[in-house]
């Protein structure tokens, strides 16, 4: 997101970045984890009477027959009782054995019964028969189905299967996008918890969630903890990266530049040494450029006791630097190009920003939407007391931009009451799909408006949601008509639902948030008009005064001075790929001393 012309200071934010990338939970293969060991534990746990049910009976002084007791967990809540499993009904063992079986279908049919209290089992029954559910329909695909049921699991610390509810939580966060939200689950879950997966055989699931709970423990902004989390995913996990991506992030909000650059760092060291399991490398390499710029000009520019901006040259020239590193086809290398030119307006470099700007407005950029960067050229104008040159850019933004603002306003106006965030998911498709009926002036601004990251996760969401419901439409019709059948379905509903009125939500908080920052900038040629206005008054003051005009002493610069190995090649109005980035402009201040 580009910042406002008040705020200089550009800061990484997980709005802007994230990515997806830094968070993408694409679909991807399930991370490899047995499961057979719980299966095992629990076919002992419960289906027969064997000595070791003798053996606790006999240890507790109860009668034969007594149930058994399960150990709990330390965070029980003190006004909830253990939780017992007792001898399994015929039916329960069963749908057990079906279970072993993996006969999925079967079997889940059968735990519904004994969840809903059909075949006389005890609570702690139950509660392995829900454990067990919910991995059957993982089986069958019914990932949706799968989570709600893991979810209600994971909301009950006491739960017999909540520890081992962690680990098929990791399993759907590499099967359902990020918008379901699995972070807030694995939230619920504590350090020491995650520790248990710290083994050769699950380190890569210990990794992994470690990398969930920090990206909760960052959502909730607890930076330190989140850092501390991010910390121990290492190099070698496919998380590494977004890890280090959301540690660069959260030095930022911490504002400790420093270590912030170094996490940074880590990304491009990571991708350079062969990291696997980074969807798009070049992407995320030019996204941890982008963000060490960001952090060293954030650092670079002070405001002193009286307001007024101080630079630290050094640091200034870091961030322009990394910009530099931004790769010309990359998604960000107009974005840097614009940052970039701030720094060298900060830097009093005119001739440098003002030939980034003029890249930024060639043709071939036609979905390009960067009103401030007129804003720029109107501020420089008026910094080199070229008075009329800048009340001719505020008024060609105006001219440009006014009409664009009132034909924004009207398609939002659209969009009130009653389910207008599924009229606004509707509207995002279309936009997307190119079907909205919008104007050639207007289309690419909502179209840059509509292209979040975050709002593709939701899209992708919803898809992913359609193809399981598609799934469930193939399934038996002893499967689908089933008390069963009715939940995954319900299931499935209920999230789509609420998917899309997320989208919808946020695809307008998005669409808002481009028409304000829109309002804003010109706002801000308003008062650069104003400013104008006052200086030549000013100037016409120290005319009466004196009696005659102040000498300005016409000062230019940005010439370029060819060598042997550049040539120079003046701008005749035809823009050649070959030259965008490389632009500059001769600037002459008519200042008076």
């Amino acid at each position: 997101m580009r910042n406002r012309l008040a705020g200089l200071c550009l800061v990484a934010s997980a709005l802007l970045l994230a990515p997806a990338a830094a968070d993408a939970q694409g679909k991807k293969k399930p991370v490899a984890a047995k499961d057979a060991k719980d299966t095992k534990g629990d076919a002992k746990k419960g289906d027969k009477k064997g000595a070791a049910d003798k053996k606790g009976d006999a240890k507790k002084g109860g009668q034969k027959g007594s149930p058994k007791e399960i150990s709990l967990d330390d965070d029980t809540p003190a006004d909830e009782g253990p939780v017992v499993a007792g001898q399994m009904t015929e039916e329960a063992a069963q749908g057990k054995r079906l279970f072993d079986a993996e006969r999925w279908s079967e079997a889940a049919l059968v735990l519904k019964r004994v969840i809903d209290g059909e075949t006389g089992d005890d609570e702690g029954n139950k509660q392995i028969a829900q454990y067990h559910l919910a991995i059957a329909l993982y089986r069958l695909q019914f990932y949706q189905a799968s989570y709600a049921i893991f979810s209600e699991v994971a909301d009950k610390p006491n739960h017999l299967k909540f520890n081992e509810t962690l680990l098929w939580l990791s399993k759907l966060a590499t099967q359902l996008p990020e918008p379901a939200d699995i972070i807030e689950r694995v939230g619920k879950y504590k350090t020491e918890q995650v520790a248990r997966f710290n083994n050769p055989q699950q380190r890569d699931l210990y990794w992994q969630l470690n990398y969930l709970l920090g990206r909760y423990k960052y959502r909730n902004r607890n930076y330190e903890e989140a850092i501390s989390l991010f910390d121990k995913v290492d190099a070698k996990s496919k998380y590494h990266v977004q890890a280090q991506f959301f540690s660069g992030i959260s030095y930022v909000q911490l504002r400790k530049s420093v270590p912030a650059v170094k996490s940074f760092q880590k990304i491009v060291t990571a991708i350079d040494d062969g990291v696997e399991g980074v969807d798009d490398e070049a992407r995320m390499r030019d996204l941890a450029f982008l963000s060490m710029a960001r952090t060293y000009y954030s650092a670079s520019v002070r405001l002193d006791e009286n307001n007024a901006p101080t630079i630290d040259s050094q640091k200034l020239s870091a961030a322009v630097k990394y910009w530099n590193r931004v790769d010309v086809g990359s998604e960000y290398w107009l974005d840097a190009l614009f940052e970039e030119s701030w720094a060298y307006f900060m830097a009093g470099d005119y001739p440098h920003a003002l030939g980034n700007i003029h890249t930024i407005e060639a043709p071939y950029f036609p979905n390009s939407f960067y009103p401030e960067a007129t804003i720029l050229k109107a501020v420089i104008a008026f910094t080199i007391c070229q008075y009329e040159d800048a009340t001719t850019v505020v008024a060609q933004m105006k001219k440009k931009y006014e009409p664009i603002k009132k034909e924004l306003e009207a398609i939002l106006n659209r969009f009130k009451g009653e389910g207008s965030e599924q009229q606004f998911f509707q509207f995002m498709k279309d936009v997307r799909a190119g079907k909205a009926n919008l104007s050639p002036q207007v289309k690419p601004v909502v179209e840059n408006a509509l292209s979040d990251r975050q709002l593709l996760r939701n899209l992708e969401y919803v898809r992913v949601l359609d193809e399981e419901d598609a799934r469930f439409k193939k399934a038996p019709a002893s499967f689908k008509n089933s008390p069963l059948g009715g939940d995954v379905n319900d299931a499935l509903n209920l999230a789509r639902d609420l998917a899309i009125r997320n989208a919808g939500t946020l695809a307008r908080e998005r669409y808002q948030r481009n028409l304000d920052e829109l309002n804003e900038h010109l706002r801000d040629a308003q008062k650069i008009l104003i400013d104008v206005t006052n200086a030549e008054r000013n100037k016409l003051d120290q005319a009466v005064v004196s009696g005659q005009f102040s000498k300005e002493d016409a000062l230019t610069f940005g010439v370029v001075k060819p060598d042997d190995e550049h040539v120079l090649w003046p701008f005749d109005g035809e823009y050649w790929r070959d030259e965008l980035g490389f632009y500059r402009q001769v600037v002459t201040s008519k200042c008076g001393k």
